[in-house]
């Protein structure tokens, strides 16, 4: 069983691609599989990286495909690949998880620090360089509280992993459902401030999530996962809106409004009416 989405390898560089990845998982029944015949790819875009959506019910299998590029977990079949080069030979990437994931015995500043720590950069530069990207995602003030709860909010816990995340300018940063913890309001104020980002840094960020407003507020490209097995069976483009600059103003457009519709369309199709459209080979 394949994915229905003809992937085109264009000019442009790649910076992940999973090729007919699997999952198969040993029970007492038998083998029971997973994921099956998943492929992505996701090129650099020029001027803007990219910010790719995979949405998806709970159980479809989206946390596990950011553990394979996140090099946490090797699939059973299939390839994955960084900048063309096998996982297994490319350096960490950047992950914000969906649980608050700071050291809760360092400070702000020294969680943010910390990735500049391991990479060996002096410690007033790393300090200089921690200090300005907590300003930029508004935690100025609170460098020198311990990042634990009830000090910081959930909100302001995750935008020290956002900070931590972009302190050494990752070229990709990968995010399972950071935001499914806060309220409403505190939701939407870190979807604007994750936009503001990465405009400013324009890393390639994919980001799970099973919320179609997010997805459709956040991404250029929506993907689709169906489950048993999973795999991605529909891609949806957001390439009406603006791809920098949104805000909640844009939630106010038609055009937003039918594109949140058009994803929840097809996530309710999965995963029967969307392998019924006919599978293309990628």
């Amino acid at each position: 069983m394949r994915s229905n989405i003809p992937f085109t390898d264009t000019e442009f560089p790649d910076v992940i691609e999973l090729r007919d990845v699997s999952q198969v998982y040993k029970s007492d029944g038998g083998p029971v599989t997973v994921i099956e015949g998943l492929n992505l790819l996701v090129e650099d875009l020029p001027g803007q990286g990219q910010f790719v959506v995979i949405l998806g019910l709970s159980g479809c299998g989206k946390s596990t495909v950011m553990r394979y590029i996140a090099g946490l977990q090797t699939p059973t079949g299939g390839e994955v690949f960084l900048h063309g080069k096998p996982r297994n030979t490319q350096p960490p990437v950047s992950m914000v998880f969906q649980k608050y994931s700071s050291l809760q015995w360092r400070t702000v500043l020294g969680n943010v620090m910390l990735p500049l720590e391991l990479r060996g950069v002096r410690k007033n530069e790393a300090r200089e360089q921690a200090m300005a990207i907590i300003e930029q995602v508004g935690l100025l003030g609170h460098e020198k509280k311990f990042a634990q709860y009830p000090l910081l909010s959930g909100g302001q816990l995750q935008r020290v992993a956002i900070a931590r995340s972009l302190v050494f300018r990752p070229d990709i940063i990968l995010m399972d459902e950071p935001f499914s913890g806060l309220d409403v309001v505190t939701k939407y104020l870190m979807m604007e401030l994750l936009t503001r980002l990465w405009e400013e840094y324009q890393p390639t960020i994919v980001f799970v999530t099973h919320d179609p407003i997010q997805a459709v507020f956040l991404g250029d490209d929506v993907y689709i996962m169906a489950s048993s097995p999973g795999r991605i069976v529909e891609r949806i483009s957001v390439g009406d809106l603006p791809v920098f600059g949104r805000n909640r103003d844009t939630m106010k457009e038609p055009r937003f409004t039918e594109l949140v519709h058009e994803v929840t369309d097809a996530l309710h199709r999965t995963p029967s009416d969307a392998i019924d459209k006919g599978a293309t080979e990628p």
